[in-house]
Order: structure tokens, then sequence, then C-alpha cells
């Protein structure tokens, strides 16, 4: 977390980007670093957003590529599982990307709407609203409690 703070709004950034893939990290603890070494909050919720969203828009992407047959083959899970699971996906469609913020099941969202090929451009807009909400509402209480105790 460190290194990535050391590289300033350029660090923020990549620790985003990689926070939205499968990797286990999370960017909430680099946003308040960044903003208790006096960052500006702005600057820090439109890099940690955009890092954020192009991170899960290549989940979506990598998810666009896979094959039903690498899932039966790979993973052992029926035809019949996926294609019921690609049911419950496209009911709610790319307002499942509102939610791609999620710690652990926000990245297979956004995996699962890219392999059942939700529309790219729905899903990048809700996932971009969803990242932004997410910092911006950090942020603020970040702000709001910091107040409290003088930073």
């Amino acid at each position: 977390m460190e290194y990535f703070l050391t590289w300033g709004y350029l660090g923020l950034f990549l620790g985003s980007f990689f926070a939205a893939t499968i990797l286990p990290f999370t960017s909430e603890i680099l946003v308040t670093g960044m903003l208790l070494a006096g960052a500006s909050p702005f600057y820090v919720l439109i890099t940690a957003t955009m890092g954020n969203w192009l991170g899960s828009v290549s989940t979506f992407g990598i998810g666009w590529l896979g094959k039903l047959e690498w899932i039966e083959k790979w993973f052992k899970v029926s035809r019949e599982k996926i294609e019921k699971q690609q049911e419950k996906i496209t009911k709610y469609g790319s307002l499942l990307a509102l939610f791609v913020w999620l710690p652990v099941i926000g990245d297979v969202f956004a995996l699962a709407l890219g392999f059942y090929k939700v529309n790219f451009i729905r899903c990048s807009i809700f996932m971009l609203i969803g990242k932004f909400l997410r910092y911006f509402i950090y942020i603020a209480l970040f702000n709001y409690v910091g107040s409290w105790f003088g930073f």
C-alpha cells in the first residue's frame, strides 16, 4: 500500500485499477492515505473513480472473451446451471453494473456481465456512476468524520 502512496495520484490510479480486478486489494486504504497526506479531495475522487472504473471495464472485457466451453471444462459447471445464471443476469441486465463496487461479488458481477454480453455502453455508464458514488460518499464521510478529529 505504501508503495502506491509514494507514487501519488498515479499510485492511487494504479491501486484503484488493480482493486477493481480479481486481485484481493482495497482502494479505500489508498484514498484514506492520500487524503491524510493532504491531497485534493476532488482529484482523489476523480483519480480513484477513473482507475477503479477502468479496472471493472477490464474485468468486463475478460468476461466478454470467455467461452462457455471453458467454464464447463475448467470449472465443471453444467450448461444448464450456466443458462440458469444467465437468466438472472439478463433479468437485471446492466443495472447490476451499479453494484460492481461491492467487495468480492462486484468483480463477479463485472465478469458475468461481460461473459453474458450485456450491453457494454450501458454497463460502462452504470459502472462509472456506481464507482463515482462510492468514492464521493466515502470522501464526504471521511471529511465529515475527519473534521471531528482535526484532519
